[in-house]
């Protein structure tokens, strides 16, 4: 039984694509793109130097292109503060005396309890506090 070159290049692009699964490693994905591109030069005839040189050209081409996109993509996604970070740092306004021991506050639209960041500062009702930190359900302001 004498199996072709090209579906030795499938077989490695599948071999290939099972760590990219497990891992999540892009560049496994990237050099069986590359091997599969070999399969191509090889089932049109293209001998074995050029199917070597079409599987790492296409790998590193895809490797140099694709990574830095990939990776300005992450790096961007992760400047957008959700849930109770994006809620550090703005201002509320006193809705009940705000102290040590408690207190109610307005914050993005919602009523929140709260506690003073400094126990013995006290925060008396309409006045603008900023939110240092979120404990639970209590805000911590100052």
């Amino acid at each position: 039984m004498d199996i072709d070159a090209w579906v030795w290049w499938l077989i490695g692009a599948v071999g290939l694509g099972i760590p990219l699964v497990l891992t999540a490693m892009p560049e496994f994905g990237m050099f069986a793109v590359g091997a599969v591109a070999a399969a191509v030069v090889a089932a049109l005839g293209g001998g074995i130097v050029a199917q070597v040189l079409v599987f790492v050209v296409v790998s590193v081409a895809l490797i140099a292109v694709v990574r830095p996109i990939a990776a300005r993509h992450r790096s961007s996604q992760s400047t957008h503060a959700t849930g109770i970070d994006a809620l550090k740092g703005r201002q509320a306004v006193v809705l009940e005396r705000v102290d040590g021991a408690g207190g109610r506050i307005k914050l993005a639209g919602e009523i929140w309890s709260a506690r003073s960041f400094d126990g013995d500062q006290t925060f008396e009702p309409g006045r603008q506090v900023d939110v240092v930190d979120i404990e639970g359900a209590t805000a911590v302001v100052m």
